[in-house]
């Protein structure tokens, strides 16, 4: 969320800012300003009401004290007038805040300057490229067809036992993706995160606090009798871990990684870009997130470019990073790299993980703090990104490490499988 503070300093500047992701946000960058004006106002009144109440108060006291009971009367009756305003002016107060927040929830993250003007994946910027695009043998199969030759992931099982987009993992694919999951994380903790487990449901307040509500309700999975909702992604629990925290600027960074199950609807994906592991309404993914001083940030991001950048280089896989234009960031980042393997059986680029730099935006909402070396506290800047996301990545080993005697399993990976290749 945007600090309202910042709105009001700088609405030229939000409003150019937020036209990179082409939203004319003019009308509601007034209205939020307005608002908060008629808030602060209203606030002044209450204060002011409040202080002459206490006032008179006092007054009355020292009158009974003196025995001036007629004179005390007169002004307890208008003490009663007084609270009855204040109590209109609390509610009014309270009305008018709740409704700037609402309204704040609307307005997106302002993109990094140096993100690239743009509408459409089309528009975003290939910043780095690396690894051979593997030539395959005569016959080479798109992985949803290698599955089925080789047994080890079952769609139409998961069909039966769900509905489509819940996979069953089988034999070696089941291997496989653990081996995957422990290799991701042992990477990760060799790089300094320390390794969480956490919950898989979040309540709404976990939701509203990295920016995933109200934005993506629709993309969900609710479970409305507890009110709670299967998490997107790690980055929602394991966030929300410093929600209502103030830290001491001595202990940032905070490094963490985790691994979980992650579940989205995808309304509205079909054709042949989601097929097999392309899309899914459950996938594994493992986390790695970030609370860094803000004048720190950006340095952090660009190490997290580099690890993820590490992982790809040992799975010896052909790999690009895009920073995302305006029109295709999420709501919530003010700067996004995604990196893309190349499909060579699909001969298309799947994306397997973003990483961002969220600044004070999500720190806003979940009120993430740090105090300072002068005692204050200063909203803490949140990254995250993917290290890595499975389904796409396991796409890619199966379609780019295919022969005709069966899938060879990179090397780097085999000491976590405990076979060379899927035959």
């Amino acid at each position: 969320m945007l600090q309202i503070a910042f709105i009001r300093e700088n609405q030229e500047k939000v409003i150019k800012a937020l036209a990179k992701r082409n939203i004319d946000a003019k009308s509601v960058v007034e209205e939020v300003v307005q608002l908060d004006e008629n808030r602060r106002a209203t606030q002044v009144e209450l204060d002011n009401t409040l202080a002459e109440s206490n006032k008179l108060s006092k007054d009355i006291g020292e009158l009974m004290k003196a025995g001036e009971k007629s004179k005390a009367a007169i002004l307890k009756e208008k003490t009663v007038s007084l609270k009855e305003k204040s109590k209109e002016l609390g509610e009014k107060a309270e009305a008018l805040a709740v409704e700037l927040t609402n309204k704040l929830y609307t307005l997106p993250n302002l993109p990094a300057d140096i993100v690239p003007e743009g509408k459409t994946p089309d528009d975003n910027l290939n910043v780095f490229q690396e690894g051979d695009i593997p030539v395959l043998h005569e016959g080479a199969q798109p992985h949803w067809e290698l599955v089925k030759k080789y047994d080890i992931i079952d769609f139409e099982l998961g069909v039966k036992i769900t509905g489509a987009g819940f996979p069953v993992y089988k034999g070696k694919g089941a291997r496989l993706q653990r081996a995957l999951i422990n290799y991701f994380l042992d990477k990760n903790t060799v790089a300094g995160y320390d390794e969480v487990q956490v919950p898989h449901l979040v309540n709404e307040a976990s939701g509203y606090g990295t920016g995933q509500l109200p934005d993506k309700e629709g993309q969900m999975y609710h479970s409305t009798i507890d009110d709670l909702y299967l998490i997107p992604t790690a980055e929602v629990p394991v966030t929300n871990l410093f929600r209502d925290v103030i830290l001491n600027e001595s202990e940032l960074p905070v490094l963490h990684t985790a691994y979980t199950p992650c579940f989205r609807r995808e309304a509205g994906s079909y054709g042949a870009h989601v097929r097999g592991l392309n899309r899914l309404h459950q996938f594994d993914k493992v986390e790695i997130v970030r609370v860094e001083h803000p004048d720190n940030s950006y340095a952090a991001l660009d190490g997290m470019v580099e690890h993820v950048k590490d992982i790809l280089k040992e799975l010896k896989l052909p790999y690009r990073v895009l920073r995302l234009c305006g029109g295709d960031m999420g709501f919530t980042s003010a700067l996004t790299y995604d990196f893309e393997v190349f499909s060579t059986a699909q001969d298309r680029w799947l994306e397997i993980s973003s990483v961002s730099n969220f600044e004070t935006f999500q720190a806003n909402r979940l009120k993430l703090r740090f105090k300072d070396k002068d005692g204050k506290n200063q909203l803490a800047h949140t990254l995250n990104g993917s290290s890595l996301a499975l389904p796409r990545v396991l796409a890619g080993i199966l379609e780019n490490y295919q022969t005709p005697e069966g899938i060879v399993i990179p090397e780097v990976l085999r000491p976590y499988c405990g076979f060379d290749i899927i035959d």
